[in-house]
């Protein structure tokens, strides 16, 4: 999973978090990455974090519909803001249905690729 651009690291993410893939969603992230796991929660530090906050999500079985809003790139840092649904089962076998605005910062990596630095699903509440 290689993002060429900003943008496609949100799309990827959705694809990796609805397959089931949990290594792939969290290499979409760079080492350093924060994350933001609910409204008004404090933000998670570091991959290990990072991943134990996924687990929950995966656990849900997520079909995560992002619409990309607008993208703003200054040289190798971007932000992405962009609607989302999430439709899954909650542990109760109860549906689910969250929808926020994320608002993200990626960076490119050496390779050309982009990673997640700062994950806010909630940035626009």
């Amino acid at each position: 999973m290689t993002a060429t651009a900003p943008a496609d690291v949100i799309t990827l993410f959705a694809a990796a978090l609805h397959d089931d893939r949990l290594d792939d969603a969290l290499a979409l992230y760079e080492p350093d990455a924060v994350f933001i796991p609910q409204p008004g929660a404090e933000p998670l530090h570091g991959l290990d974090q990072i991943r134990a906050a996924l687990a929950g999500f995966i656990a849900l079985r997520p079909t995560l519909t992002p619409e990309i809003r607008k993208v703003v790139q200054a040289g190798d840092i971007a932000t992405v803001l962009h609607a989302w649904t999430l439709d899954g089962t909650a542990p109760d076998g109860m549906a689910l249905h969250l929808s926020g605005t994320s608002a993200d910062v990626l960076r490119r990596r050496p390779d050309g690729s982009w990673g997640l630095l700062i994950d806010d699903p909630w940035g626009a509440q």
